[in-house]
């Protein structure tokens, strides 16, 4: 039963839309360090493993964004990279001065802008 669950979700994923599946990293990336974040004490060892995830998901977002055949508009573009910016250099803020509240902009980020993928 384990078998045909996992493969259902794979295909799921591979089915889901476009937004839906960046909503969907943005709020397991959220998730990640809200769970390093609550449990500081024991799962700090995680710390750079979700700071990794987010940035690499942030990676693909800011180089989608300032791709010359991205259909968004201009000022949205603009505004991705931004947040893309304001995340690569917040992570570098945190892995230089880790503390579990530094975690919260990044968390919030991420679950803001999967709300708005997501039409909440």
């Amino acid at each position: 039963m384990h078998h045909a669950a996992k493969a259902y979700g794979a295909v799921a994923k591979q089915t889901a839309s476009p937004r839906k599946l960046e909503a969907d990293l943005l709020l397991d990336a959220a998730a990640r360090l809200q769970a390093v974040r609550e449990g500081w004490a024991e799962r700090r060892g995680e710390l750079n493993a979700a700071l990794t995830n987010n940035r690499r998901l942030w990676s693909i977002f800011l180089t989608s964004a300032t791709s010359t055949e991205n259909p968004l508009p201009a000022n949205l573009r603009q505004n991705i990279a931004n947040l893309g910016i304001f995340v690569f250099n917040h992570t570098l803020a945190v892995q230089a001065n880790p503390r579990p509240e530094a975690l919260v902009a990044l968390i919030n980020i991420n679950r803001e802008l999967a709300a708005g993928l997501l039409g909440h």
